[in-house]
């Protein structure tokens, strides 16, 4: 019996000194991803998450930590992020490094759990459009709605959530009276259940959460994305079409192809490069953006203006379509052909007549006398020479100078035939005259 104990008891031993590097790999494999919020929530920052999400789950992660640190941004991009939370089947934990503001707020509410760093702010989520000011009543509405369907999804107090986004809401207690939003600290958070708890560094999070032993994979922006989420802001967006508008007007009155069209097409390309790389912009987009300018290049050789128009309205079509958003993009090409038809007026106003393609376009000499144009030859020189009528003048008629017929018109009064006249006034074709008692005189 001694022996059969001590021959299990030495088959526990090595099974476990066996099993134990097994037991630590298999803890090991338990991965998490750390996926950072940073800066403007646009839809750049969208796609970048839609990948960090999908390589998650592909890798058989347990949960995504959002290490959050924003100052919000644009609603259709975080409505969308807010969507992409939802739907994944891992667990979120957002955790508010700094600041949750405004859309950052919005996104941290969708998260499974929040924790916050002790500097950590949750708040002040107000709608503001693109010029810096207060949104319309019905964009203010939709939010209010959105920031308490936010709170409700993760069953916490929702008065705060409309607090945040409502500057009619009275908490004084925590700093938002009247007319102020709400913004709470990571202490304050806690206290109203927006915060499940105050942590100072990430390490500590993990251990809180139950995966100090996890491998944690931190994603971080490509520099492709990164390119996007420049070029997909929407404060970005108008100023590239601009820049490419601008290029092609100055390049219309330049001699062949340089600068401003190598600028314009530079501003075009990465206009769709960004927005292709986003997400944002399909192929049809691209096709259709092609197809414009073929229509347009076709102009130059057809006539009626019928391609031109085609074209240039197929490149407006794709550029709205590229960008998401058809509203905001619309206002982008407006701002961007208000800016170009500016230019264009300051270039045939200031520099027109220096250019070369413009004196092709655009009749640029004024036929003023001033610029030596006139209907007829001037000849200022037959003023004072003394005539004879050669028929009445009533008042127009003839009178004859060395020879010469000219039709002239006298001041107003009745000149017979054969009389001595001076011509006091010569404007074009218009030669006026006054009877004289010289004879045969000139002067």
């Amino acid at each position: 019996m001694t022996k059969i104990f001590r021959r299990m008891l030495l088959f526990v031993l090595f099974a476990s000194v066996v099993m134990i590097p097994f037991m630590e790999t298999a803890a090991k494999t338990t991965k998490v991803y750390k996926v950072p919020i940073e800066n403007v929530v646009e839809k750049g920052l969208y796609a970048f998450l839609q990948r960090s999400f999908t390589e998650a789950e592909n890798a058989g992660a347990k949960a995504i930590y959002l290490d959050i640190n924003t100052p919000g941004g644009y609603v259709d991009a975080a409505g969308q992020i807010a969507k992409l939370m939802d739907e994944s089947k891992l667990e979120i934990i957002a955790y508010i490094n700094d600041d949750a503001l405004s859309a950052g707020a919005f996104l941290a509410l969708h998260a499974d759990k929040i924790y916050m760093s002790t500097r950590g702010r949750i708040g002040a989520a107000a709608v503001i459009d693109s010029a810096g000011n207060a949104a319309e009543e019905k964009a203010d509405s939709a939010w209010l709605a959105a920031m308490k369907g936010a709170a409700e999804s993760s069953g916490r107090e929702v008065k705060y959530a409309v607090a945040m986004a409502d500057k009619s809401m009275d908490l004084p207690e925590y700093g938002a009276g009247v007319g102020k939003l709400l913004t709470l600290t990571s202490k304050d958070a806690f206290e109203v259940g927006y915060s499940e708890g105050t942590i100072a560094t990430f390490s500590e999070l993990l251990k809180e959460t139950g995966y100090e032993n996890a491998e944690v994979i931190t994603t971080s922006e490509t520099f492709t994305e990164s390119i996007a989420r420049f070029i997909t802001n929407p404060v970005v967006v108008p100023i590239l079409l601009s820049i490419a508008g601008l290029g092609l007007v100055l390049e219309l009155y330049s001699p062949g192809f340089g600068v401003p069209g190598t600028m314009a097409i530079s501003a075009l390309v990465l206009f769709f490069y960004g927005h292709l790389v986003a997400g944002l912009a399909g192929y049809e987009a691209i096709i259709l953006f092609v197809i414009g300018i073929g229509f347009i290049v076709a102009e130059f050789f057809l006539p009626g203006g019928i391609a031109g128009t085609i074209g240039s309205l197929a490149v407006v079509g794709s550029i709205i379509m590229a960008g998401g958003n058809p509203m905001q993009m619309a206002i982008s090409v407006l701002i961007a052909v208000a800016i170009a038809v500016t230019g264009m007026v300051i270039i045939m106003k200031f520099f027109g007549k220096k250019l070369h393609l413009l004196n092709k376009v655009v009749l640029m000499d004024s036929t003023d006398t001033e610029s030596g144009y006139v209907s007829n030859v001037n000849r200022v020189e037959l003023v004072g020479r003394i005539a004879t009528t050669s028929t009445p003048l009533r008042p127009a008629g003839a009178i004859e100078l060395d020879g010469e017929r000219i039709d002239v018109v006298s001041e107003g009064s009745y000149i017979d035939k054969g009389k001595s006249v001076i011509i006091v006034k010569v404007e074009g074709s218009r030669t006026v005259v006054r009877e004289s008692d010289k004879k045969g005189e000139n002067e």
